[in-house]
Protein backbone atom coordinates (compact mmCIF):
# COMPACT_ATOMS: atom_id res chain seq x y z
CA UNK A 1 0.00 0.00 0.00
CA UNK A 2 2.82 2.14 0.52
CA UNK A 3 3.99 2.11 -2.84
CA UNK A 4 0.83 2.99 -3.89
CA UNK A 5 0.63 5.86 -1.82
CA UNK A 6 4.22 7.14 -2.97
CA UNK A 7 2.92 6.40 -6.77
CA UNK A 8 -0.05 8.57 -6.35
CA UNK A 9 1.95 11.53 -4.34
CA UNK A 10 4.64 11.36 -7.36
CA UNK A 11 1.63 11.54 -9.70
CA UNK A 12 0.24 14.50 -8.03
CA UNK A 13 3.41 16.52 -7.63
CA UNK A 14 4.13 16.01 -11.79
CA UNK A 15 1.01 17.29 -12.34
CA UNK A 16 1.23 20.06 -10.04
CA UNK A 17 4.61 20.85 -11.60
CA UNK A 18 3.18 20.58 -15.11
CA UNK A 19 0.27 22.63 -14.17
CA UNK A 20 2.81 25.42 -12.92
CA UNK A 21 4.96 25.57 -15.40
CA UNK A 22 1.93 25.66 -17.80
CA UNK A 23 0.72 28.88 -15.91
CA UNK A 24 4.51 30.10 -16.59
CA UNK A 25 4.32 29.87 -20.06
CA UNK A 26 1.02 31.81 -20.54
CA UNK A 27 2.18 34.63 -17.94
CA UNK A 28 5.55 34.54 -20.68
CA UNK A 29 3.20 34.84 -23.44
CA UNK A 30 0.74 37.48 -22.44
CA UNK A 31 4.24 39.33 -21.44
CA UNK A 32 6.01 39.25 -24.88
CA UNK A 33 2.58 40.17 -25.69
CA UNK A 34 2.42 42.82 -24.23
CA UNK A 35 6.32 44.23 -25.17
CA UNK A 36 5.00 44.38 -28.60
CA UNK A 37 4.45 48.54 -27.31
CA UNK A 38 1.18 50.61 -28.04
CA UNK A 39 -0.88 50.24 -30.46
CA UNK A 40 0.64 50.17 -34.53
CA UNK A 41 1.18 54.16 -35.63
CA UNK A 42 0.55 52.14 -39.18
CA UNK A 43 -3.16 51.62 -40.08
CA UNK A 44 -2.84 48.75 -42.88
CA UNK A 45 -5.50 48.09 -45.68
CA UNK A 46 -5.93 45.64 -48.33
CA UNK A 47 -6.83 47.01 -51.52
CA UNK A 48 -8.52 44.65 -54.07
CA UNK A 49 -8.37 45.95 -58.07
CA UNK A 50 -9.76 43.30 -60.48
CA UNK A 51 -6.08 41.83 -61.29
CA UNK A 52 -4.25 41.69 -58.23
CA UNK A 53 -4.82 42.74 -53.86
CA UNK A 54 -2.31 44.88 -52.42
CA UNK A 55 -1.75 45.84 -48.83
CA UNK A 56 -0.69 49.38 -48.42
CA UNK A 57 -0.36 51.69 -45.15
CA UNK A 58 -1.21 54.88 -43.88
CA UNK A 59 0.64 56.46 -40.63
CA UNK A 60 -1.35 57.86 -37.90
CA UNK A 61 -0.29 61.31 -39.73
CA UNK A 62 -1.86 60.44 -42.41
CA UNK A 63 -4.91 59.14 -41.35
CA UNK A 64 -5.74 62.34 -39.79
CA UNK A 65 -5.55 64.38 -42.68
CA UNK A 66 -8.16 61.61 -44.34
CA UNK A 67 -11.26 63.30 -42.16
CA UNK A 68 -13.81 61.72 -40.24
CA UNK A 69 -15.43 58.33 -39.78
CA UNK A 70 -14.11 54.92 -40.30
CA UNK A 71 -10.90 53.98 -41.96
CA UNK A 72 -11.91 52.40 -44.34
CA UNK A 73 -14.33 55.13 -45.05
CA UNK A 74 -12.34 57.99 -45.28
CA UNK A 75 -9.57 56.61 -46.98
CA UNK A 76 -12.31 55.44 -49.73
CA UNK A 77 -13.73 59.04 -49.91
CA UNK A 78 -10.43 60.44 -50.51
CA UNK A 79 -9.67 58.55 -53.03
CA UNK A 80 -12.91 58.61 -54.89
CA UNK A 81 -12.71 63.07 -54.28
CA UNK A 82 -9.01 63.19 -55.79
CA UNK A 83 -9.09 60.75 -58.19
CA UNK A 84 -5.92 58.98 -56.76
CA UNK A 85 -3.83 59.15 -53.71
CA UNK A 86 0.19 57.84 -53.01
CA UNK A 87 0.59 55.10 -50.39
CA UNK A 88 3.24 52.94 -48.87
CA UNK A 89 3.17 49.50 -50.17
CA UNK A 90 3.68 47.18 -47.14
CA UNK A 91 5.19 43.47 -47.45
CA UNK A 92 6.56 40.73 -44.94
CA UNK A 93 10.14 40.92 -44.34
CA UNK A 94 12.74 39.89 -41.90
CA UNK A 95 13.54 42.96 -39.42
CA UNK A 96 16.23 43.30 -37.03
CA UNK A 97 16.95 40.37 -35.31
CA UNK A 98 15.63 38.23 -38.28
CA UNK A 99 11.61 38.41 -37.00
CA UNK A 100 8.65 38.27 -39.35
CA UNK A 101 7.69 42.26 -39.86
CA UNK A 102 5.44 44.44 -41.91
CA UNK A 103 7.17 46.45 -43.73
CA UNK A 104 6.72 49.52 -46.15
CA UNK A 105 8.73 48.42 -49.43
CA UNK A 106 7.75 51.17 -52.01
CA UNK A 107 5.70 54.13 -52.48
CA UNK A 108 2.48 53.74 -54.76
CA UNK A 109 -0.36 54.86 -56.06
CA UNK A 110 -3.50 53.70 -55.84
CA UNK A 111 -5.95 55.23 -58.69
CA UNK A 112 -9.92 55.70 -58.09
CA UNK A 113 -10.52 53.46 -61.26
CA UNK A 114 -8.98 50.08 -60.51
CA UNK A 115 -10.46 49.92 -56.93
CA UNK A 116 -12.83 47.54 -56.70
CA UNK A 117 -12.71 47.03 -52.66
CA UNK A 118 -11.00 48.46 -49.68
CA UNK A 119 -10.77 46.63 -46.56
CA UNK A 120 -8.86 46.51 -43.30
CA UNK A 121 -6.14 44.47 -42.95
CA UNK A 122 -5.23 42.86 -39.46
CA UNK A 123 -1.57 42.31 -39.64
CA UNK A 124 0.05 39.07 -38.16
CA UNK A 125 3.28 40.55 -37.98
CA UNK A 126 4.42 43.57 -36.05
CA UNK A 127 3.83 46.80 -38.14
CA UNK A 128 6.85 49.05 -38.98
CA UNK A 129 6.56 52.96 -39.92
CA UNK A 130 7.91 54.09 -43.25
CA UNK A 131 11.49 55.96 -42.12
CA UNK A 132 11.42 60.01 -42.50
Amino acid sequence: MTALTLRLANRRRMLAGLAAGATLAGVAAVGALAQTGPEVAVTLFNVVGPRDTVVVGLTAAEMAGLGTGQPVEALARKIAAEGQMTVWHYGVRRGDGGALVMAPTVKVALMAAGIVRIEPYRPAHPVLAPRG
